[in-house]
């Protein structure tokens, strides 16, 4: 049972990566953030990459935070797959 939701919030944090993925792409072209898909993207990742924005400041003018923020999700992932198969 605690294997299976493990497995379930792992695979959340999965389709929030590609999610927050998406959202850094949309950062590339002028005005897609402005559109609905968006605007939805950003009321999703906005919140998590806040704090991260607010320690790590851009090199460069460079926002390397996303990628801070991605290497964290991706640890969790992690960490929670690895939970899953002891449990």
């Amino acid at each position: 049972m605690l294997a299976n939701i493990l497995g379930l919030l792992a695979s959340l944090i999965y389709f929030y990566s590609i999610a927050l993925i998406i959202y850094v792409l949309l950062s590339w072209f002028p005005g897609a953030r402005d559109s609905a898909i968006g605007q939805l993207l950003g009321r999703i990742c906005e919140p998590y990459l806040e704090p991260f924005r607010k320690i790590i400041p851009p090199i460069a003018m460079i926002d390397i935070s996303p990628i801070v923020a991605f290497i964290t999700l991706n640890l969790a992932q992690r960490g929670i797959y690895y939970l899953a198969h002891f449990v």
